[in-house]
């Protein structure tokens, strides 16, 4: 495809080898980087994918996925902002197949917290009839990353949070030793509690959980 080869010269030609250690250094080395600063990166962005719109629009899944299988962190982010926009509204039932491939390749909390909140959540929003089946099957996964991803996807939702369901995540995964799974049960509560503040300090004051998930959960709470 002639957008991923015009992407990837264009990152190459704006590509800075110091800033791309740096930048590895920050992610543990997991990733490779061009070293493009986000803005400098979305601009370049923006520009090719203008260049080449009809192609984009047509084989957006496609595209993005390629993009999320490249060695470059910077090519993952494209390929998900693509799909952010070209998906919304527009979700297949049969996406789910795809956002749980993303979610468990290339995996990270950048990568994870960015398809949860806006593709998985904004999947779910479209196809609620799916909710049970896909955040059970998430939940249960030996994969701690799809764990964490059914904790956090209503992230935004507000009003429409399910807080039972919240809940019964957060319970199923307040034992865990994992970091990044404390922090998301603390995180997902925290943003809950800027609609519901009480529910939240009442659910924690209750519920024994980890002291980085209540201590996440609280922050914002006076």
């Amino acid at each position: 495809m002639s957008f991923i080869q015009n992407l990837e010269n264009a990152f190459q030609e704006n590509s800075n080898p110091e800033n791309a250690l740096a930048m590895a250094k920050y992610m543990r080395n997991y990733f490779s980087f061009y070293g493009m600063k986000t803005d400098q990166r979305r601009l370049v962005f923006k520009s090719i994918w203008s260049e080449n719109r009809i192609e984009v629009s047509a084989h957006s899944r496609e595209i993005a996925l390629q993009l999320f299988l490249k060695p470059e962190r910077e090519l993952h982010y494209c390929g998900l902002e693509i799909l952010i926009k070209q998906l919304k509204r527009n979700y297949r039932i049969e996406d789910i197949q795809l956002i749980e491939k993303l979610l468990i390749t290339n995996s990270w909390w950048d990568s994870v917290d960015t398809i949860s909140k806006n593709i998985l959540g904004q999947y779910l929003l479209e196809h609620p009839q799916e909710i049970e089946k896909v955040i059970e099957r998430f939940s249960n996964s030996d994969n701690m990353w799809l764990n964490r991803s059914a904790i956090l996807f209503q992230l935004g939702f507000k009003q429409k949070t399910n807080f039972d369901l919240l809940k019964s995540e957060c319970e199923k995964h307040k034992n865990s030793n994992e970091f990044f799974i404390q922090k998301a049960i603390g995180w997902a509560l925290r943003e809950y509690a800027k609609t519901n503040p009480q529910a939240v300090k009442n659910y924690v004051a209750n519920t024994n959980l980890k002291n980085l998930s209540q201590k996440e959960a609280l922050k914002n709470i006076l």
